[in-house]
């Protein structure tokens, strides 16, 4: 048999693989706080892809376990996304050692303790304990938040690298209430307060009942890792008193803490 033309070579598996995995990632994006349950149909207009390659993909993400189906059609994150999230070394490492810390604090205050990180321009909430009776709060574990407007975002925010607090006060800011730091001048001047005294503020900024007081978590390096922070009703504690049980706190969970992965 006469030998056919030269065939092309095949591209590198991540080129085959890229495009499907982009589309696999869309699909979960859909998912949000507000979007929990979706229809295929919800997942093809929210992820701006057709159903046919929707429905090729869900299968796939169902049978790993990415997804999981209810029984009325809907879909929903599966456990497995959990499992292989929790192993994620700046959340597992440091919930594990901070738990104790934290739930002593509430069980002290009764109030709302929490821990967090920074994730490029936002805070993510790694960990929150909400206290009987303690005022309503509009963060969750995982969700992500401002960094000017929280008790733990301002922290992190102070002692982040200049470029990233450049990017973040070069944006505009969200203004949740009339208290709410907006203007570059503002937030300069509480993340200075912040590095002086070794804790933050942040007073109805997020919601009018609420006061938060938060300080900054070191590795073994001393570098600020994570936040912790107390959230009060307004009104009802010294900001002092508070500051000084979340920074007793905050230095327990920083002794505590395993050794960064890179293995500095």
């Amino acid at each position: 048999m006469k030998p056919g033309p030269p065939q092309p070579p095949m591209p590198p598996a991540a080129a085959r693989t890229g495009p499907v995995v982009a589309r696999a990632l869309q699909i979960l994006g859909a998912f949000t706080p507000d979007r929990r349950s979706l229809t295929l149909s919800d997942l093809s207009r929210h992820a701006g892809l057709p159903v046919s390659t929707v429905h090729r993909l869900v299968a796939e993400l169902v049978a790993w376990g990415a997804l999981e189906r209810g029984p009325a059609g809907r879909y929903h994150v599966g456990l497995r996304l959990w499992e292989i999230g929790s192993l994620a070394p700046r959340g597992l490492g440091l919930r594990e050692a901070a738990l104790p810390y934290l739930e002593d604090l509430s069980q002290v205050t009764r109030e709302n303790v929490q821990l967090a990180v920074r994730e490029g321009t936002e805070v993510v909430f790694v960990e929150r304990i909400a206290g009987s009776g303690a005022v309503p709060v509009l963060t969750r574990v995982g969700g992500r938040f401002a960094l000017t407007a929280t008790g733990v975002g301002l922290v992190l925010l102070a002692y982040a690298p200049a470029d990233v607090r450049e990017q973040v006060l070069a944006r505009p800011v969200e203004r949740y209430t009339p208290r709410t730091l907006t203007t570059a001048r503002q937030i300069r001047a509480a993340l200075a307060d912040t590095r002086a005294r070794g804790y933050a503020v942040s007073d109805r900024q997020v919601t009018m009942d609420a006061l938060s007081v938060a300080a900054p978590i070191h590795d073994q390096d001393g570098q600020v890792v994570a936040a912790v922070s107390l959230v009060v009703h307004h009104g009802t504690a010294s900001t002092r008193a508070l500051a000084h049980l979340v920074r007793t706190s905050a230095r327990a969970i920083s002794r505590a803490l395993p050794p960064s992965p890179s293995g500095r």
